[in-house]
């Protein structure tokens, strides 16, 4: 467990008296958090969030044998949200939608392997209706029992509510009915309403994804939490994005981690207006960023890096700055290496461990809940070679 705070290995004098808060058990206010961003004090920063996350997680550090999966870049929003450089309009190139059977051959892949995850997020489809993802729930379920399924962000749930025209609640319990185990946490980029303005105009507004979010939380279905940082959003706008998440989880308890998502400027407008390419934030910023959620969510119990987005190397050094959860395997990971994303992949199961203990920590490998399911690696069980693409025919949309 973690001990006292030390102050005097704090070289910046405002984070003094945020220290002295800290080991009071009290609660950090918004100022408090515009004074985490404004620090040049980046390892003062990293010692609190560090003690922070040990007295609530130890040494210990979880990661998921997951893959995720896309079953289509078709989406609505293809021309408002230019921060994306995923979504395809119908007839464009590379657009693509798999049928069930497609999906089911490409999750053929957990076969043999630890998988505990299916990870599964797309575009907004005009034409998939809810039977499409409830029957792949149930499909998956069928063919791996054991995995778990996280399915469709906030985004998706309040598009197939308006495709069946019913409402958000009711598309929640039919994935649930059908086997869904969480939500991921998707979506949220900025809930500032002008920052969403720019890069997601008729995007759900952060009072509507809170919305799915509290009511999923009502239906015994948890759910992750993001923030997408790196781009037009002030410190202003991120302190309230975490006040918000906060809040919720006051309410709820729902959130099981938060996880800040680097936003990646290629092959996207925003991008191209900012004139910027390759990774859009420095280590510097993803290091205070993981730093900051572990002080200011104070009630969410873990706060994950995404090691596609920051690479491996700058996750590891997170795991010192607050942060206790490295995501998983992934297996293919589309989304961000759309926008530019150099990192693998696939991170094999091994790896994982050896990167977790190279910091010092304890691996635990967990399952959708948080809940350990291994945490002895003296003998891992086998992974098999990967495919390291789709190896699928792709079905273009109408």
């Amino acid at each position: 467990m973690a001990g006292k705070i030390d102050p005097s290995h704090l070289q910046d004098p405002a984070l003094r008296p945020i220290a002295e808060k800290l080991g009071a058990g009290q609660r950090l206010t918004p100022a408090d958090g515009l004074a985490l961003y404004a620090t040049a004090d980046l390892l003062g920063l990293g010692l609190l969030a560090d003690w922070a996350n040990r007295r609530k997680n130890g040494d210990r550090v979880f990661f998921s044998a997951n893959q995720h999966i896309n079953p289509t870049n078709v989406c609505v929003l293809r021309n408002t949200c230019t921060f994306c450089s995923f979504a395809r309009m119908p007839k464009e190139d590379g657009a693509y939608t798999r049928s069930l059977d497609e999906v089911f051959h490409e999750a053929e892949q957990a076969r043999g392997m630890p998988t505990r995850e299916f990870h599964i997020v797309g575009g907004l489809h005009p034409k998939l209706r809810l039977s499409y993802y409830t029957d792949m729930i149930r499909g998956l379920k069928q063919r791996h029992p054991e995995v778990h399924i996280k399915e469709l962000t906030a985004v998706e749930i309040a598009h197939l509510a308006r495709i069946e025209r019913t409402s958000e609640r009711a598309v929640l319990l039919a994935m649930k009915e059908a086997g869904l185990t969480s939500l991921p946490g998707g979506g949220a980029e900025v809930f500032s309403t002008a920052v969403r303005a720019t890069i997601a105009e008729r995007k759900l507004t952060g009072e509507e994804w809170l919305r799915v979010h509290r009511t999923a939380h009502e239906l015994g279905i948890p759910t992750n939490c993001t923030m997408l940082y790196g781009h037009v959003e002030s410190a202003e706008d991120r302190v309230a994005h975490l006040g918000m998440l906060r809040a919720l989880q006051d309410d709820t308890g729902g959130f099981l981690t938060y996880i800040p998502l680097a936003y990646h400027p290629d092959r996207n407008e925003l991008g191209e207006e900012m004139g910027r390419v390759g990774t859009a934030t420095t280590g510097y910023e993803d290091l205070k960023n993981i730093a900051v959620a572990r002080l200011f969510l104070d009630n969410i119990p873990h706060v994950k890096t995404h090691w596609p987005m920051v690479t491996p190397f700058l996750s590891q050094i997170a795991l010192s700055f607050g942060c206790d959860d490295v995501e998983g395997t992934v297996v293919y990971e589309r989304i961000y290496h759309e926008a530019g994303a150099r990192t693998d992949m696939h991170l094999p199961y091994l790896e994982l461990v050896r990167l977790i203990r190279g910091a010092g920590k304890q691996p635990v490998e967990r399952d959708s809940l948080y809940r350990a399911v291994r945490e002895q690696f003296d003998d891992p069980p086998p992974e098999p070679a990967l495919h390291r693409g789709p190896t699928l025919p792709v079905v273009h949309a109408a």
